[in-house]
């Protein structure tokens, strides 16, 4: 089986570079693919980020009525966390919103006699999900007690919209581009099938086996596709490294996070190799299946 190894290990390498101009494009596109696919999915995955830290620092704010007494307004607890997509909520009284706007717009103390009864309570409610946001303010205006519902949809909306277009588009270019690199390393299997055609017919005529005759060929695909994977993840770490230094030193795009590329390198580096690795021997099996009917 060593000796095989070492067979096979070298006929795939001597196949890999006795057409090194399709072998480079092989590669080329399955670089292109894994830095497409890679560089939408950290976007979407960006994004996804930061949906969970605007879910948890977005809330929505439910007034109670005026005429509800300080019982009743407590009352109302139950009612909003059995509402669909409520995380938690927590109720605010008059004197605690009023001590809040003061620690946040006295400057000048210039309203430390100002009245708590000008405020109203208030119930401060995270959700579980963002996409809820519009039918929990419909539920909460439902919900007898309660006088008004303030919820800041336009930006969560904003980031659900880039993040489901970024989803599809990585999903569509993806499926493109790996059907594109799949048939561009077929190709290239396929002309060095095509030189050793004759050869491959005397093998099979003396008894060599389809996979002895395969294996070489399946090696070449395997080392074409672990190539242009390396190569990927080399670039995609510098390309979004480059991004996140943008990024951060960007005044107008400071409400974006981007996670360092060193906290997700490693699954990154798994689905590219994966990935890489589907190509190169999904290409080589698709190739050399014709030329094993002799």
């Amino acid at each position: 089986m060593k000796h095989n190894f070492s067979y096979f290990f070298k006929e795939g390498v001597g196949n890999m570079f006795s057409h090194g101009f399709m072998s480079f494009a092989a590669v080329g596109v399955t670089v292109a693919c894994l830095l497409i696919m890679g560089t939408f999915s950290l976007v979407a995955y960006d994004l996804n980020e930061n949906l969970k830290d605007l879910q948890k620092e977005n809330a929505v704010l439910a007034f109670v009525d005026e005429s509800l007494t300080d019982d009743e307004a407590k009352a109302l607890e139950g009612k909003v966390k059995a509402l669909a997509g409520v995380a938690d909520c927590t109720f605010v009284s008059r004197e605690e919103a009023r001590d809040n706007y003061v620690a946040l717009y006295d400057e000048d103390d210039l309203y430390q006699d100002l009245e708590a009864e000008i405020f109203r309570h208030r119930y401060v409610i995270h959700l579980t999900d963002l996409e809820l946001m519009s039918q929990l303010k419909e539920d909460l205006e439902n919900v007898d007690g309660i006088a008004k519902v303030r919820a800041d949809e336009t930006i969560s909306a904003g980031f659900i919209t880039v993040r489901n277009i970024a989803g599809v588009i990585s999903i569509a270019l993806v499926a493109v581009l790996l059907i594109v690199s799949v048939f561009i390393m077929s190709n290239t299997i396929k002309l060095t099938t095509f030189d050793r055609r004759d050869e491959i017919a005397i093998m099979k005529m003396v008894g060599a086996t389809n996979g002895f005759i395969r294996w070489p060929f399946v090696y070449e695909g395997l080392l074409l596709g672990i190539t242009g994977a390396v190569i990927a993840f080399g670039l995609q770490w510098l390309l979004y490294s480059g991004m996140v230094r943008g990024v951060e030193s960007s005044d107008t795009m400071q409400l974006l996070r981007l996670v360092p590329f060193t906290d997700i390198w490693m699954p990154v580096a798994v689905i590219f190799l994966v990935v890489g690795i589907m190509v190169g021997v999904g290409g080589s099996l698709m190739a050399i299946r014709k030329f094993l009917r002799v």
